[in-house]
């Protein structure tokens, strides 16, 4: 069983809850990343999470300054975590219920990140994952991170470039084709659940 352990991105960005949105941004473009992990205040806190689209939506509304805007103002927190040990068929049903496409992954402490790229990528879900996605430059773009990876190739500039873009593309799907991508994997890959065959529970999954 593959769990989210095996895939996860381990190199996580973490930011403070009083730190600015230009900071937060500064901080994305520095390292590439589109999400960033908000720290706990404390031992017994929970962990946040402000992705890009959080802070362009923010932006979006107009009279937002940046340079004064704190992080706590727009992460989402408490956020949805994910169990080390949890299998990736979970890992992805978890993410259609709640319409993630990213998550940290949590025992106690912050161990890595695990997004729907990742599962694309690296895991035995991907192969009919990357046929759902919404157009074939995507379906592509996802094949060759896939070969990239299960060919143990070293990641040269241009691969981590079709990783970047990947997750660019990933982050920029509609609401309607990301549900869409995550219901057809479902329906993939839980047939042998009876329930899981009728639309109406597949469309209560991905609706939260």
């Amino acid at each position: 069983m593959v769990k989210a352990s095996d895939i996860m991105t381990r190199d996580v960005v973490t930011i403070r809850s009083s730190a600015t949105l230009a900071e937060a941004i500064a901080l994305m473009q520095v390292r590439g990343w589109r999400s960033l992990i908000v720290e706990r205040d404390n031992v017994d806190d929970a962990y946040g999470i402000i992705t890009e689209t959080d802070i362009a939506c923010q932006m979006a509304n107009g009279n937002c300054d940046p340079e004064h805007v704190r992080v706590h103002e727009v992460m989402t927190k408490p956020c949805i975590v994910v169990n080390p040990d949890l299998s990736v068929d979970n890992v992805l049903k978890l993410f259609a219920r709640n319409r993630l496409l990213r998550a940290p992954v949590i025992r106690g402490e912050l161990l890595g990140i695990i997004s729907i790229s990742d599962i694309l990528v690296k895991s035995h879900l991907g192969e009919e994952l990357c046929k759902a996605l919404p157009n074939p430059d995507l379906q592509a773009l996802a094949q060759q991170a896939r070969t990239a990876y299960t060919e143990g190739l070293p990641q040269l500039p241009d691969q981590a470039a079709t990783w970047d873009t990947l997750e660019e593309k990933l982050s920029e799907l509609s609401q309607q084709q990301a549900d869409q991508v995550l219901k057809t994997a479902l329906e993939e890959y839980f047939k042998e659940f009876e329930a899981l065959r009728t639309p109406a529970v597949l469309d209560n999954l991905c609706s939260g």
